[in-house]
């Protein structure tokens, strides 16, 4: 009786590094097969075991400049180090219009510029369960300076002061716990009234619909006739 919407759901999911969000991302697209990560663009080098097309889209300055004169971007930041990250429009748009769910990985700022854009989203916030296993988790990738610990730290406590305009908060100190809310979050929103696309009668309930109404019209007129 109901059919569903077959564009998928945007999802943005923000919270300070070090938080795990990169993590549960990753498990909740092995959990589902309808999702998928959106690949961002950016300007900054390629960390560790990091691969271009596959974790980022690692290209030049000057050829993000003119993505943005072209009016490539759904959003775009400069952020650590004056780097420049952005999502593209054409690779979100593909995904959602063949029913794929795709999560953007992406800041509070970049956040609030989708929001704008696209108030369909859903805005999940990732939370650390304390800033000291933060500092630990930072710490521990050992991909930082000092400096830039400090500064990620700087950024992390204006992060947290923003939750309130996301829809949903997890607090990370559970992976797997992380990654079954988030799961279920998705399956919530598709039991959305509004993201469903038509309620309609199959030809069985059509048929015990006019039999409903043949009943109804003998019984007012028995009781008329009586």
């Amino acid at each position: 009786m109901i059919k569903e919407n077959e564009q998928g759901i945007l999802i943005v999911v923000s919270g300070p590094s070090g938080c795990g969000k990169s993590t549960l991302d990753q498990k909740l697209v092995e959990r589902r097969n309808d999702t998928v990560i959106s690949i961002s663009d950016t300007t900054r080098s390629p960390r560790g075991d990091e691969v271009d097309g596959v974790d980022y889209n690692f290209i030049s300055t000057e050829e993000f400049e003119q993505k943005i004169k072209d009016n490539k971007y759904l959003e775009y930041a400069i952020v650590h180090s004056n780097k420049y990250y952005g999502t593209p429009n054409e690779h979100i748009d593909e995904m959602l219009s063949k029913g794929k769910n795709i999560i953007l990985e992406i800041d509070i700022e970049g956040a609030r510029k989708i929001n704008e854009k696209r108030p369909d989203a859903v805005f999940i916030f990732i939370m650390p369960p304390s800033m000291e296993i933060l500092k630990k988790r930072l710490i521990g990738r050992k991909t930082e300076t000092k400096e830039q610990i400090v500064e990620r730290f700087k950024t992390a406590y204006k992060e947290i002061n923003e939750v309130s305009k996301y829809n949903y908060v997890i607090v990370n100190d559970d992976i797997e716990e992380s990654v079954l809310k988030m799961n279920s979050i998705i399956e919530c929103e598709k039991c959305r009234v509004d993201r469903i696309e038509e309620v309609y009668l199959g030809n069985q309930e059509e048929m015990i619909h006019e039999l409903l109404v043949d009943f109804d019209k003998e019984n007012y007129k028995e009781k008329k006739e009586s």
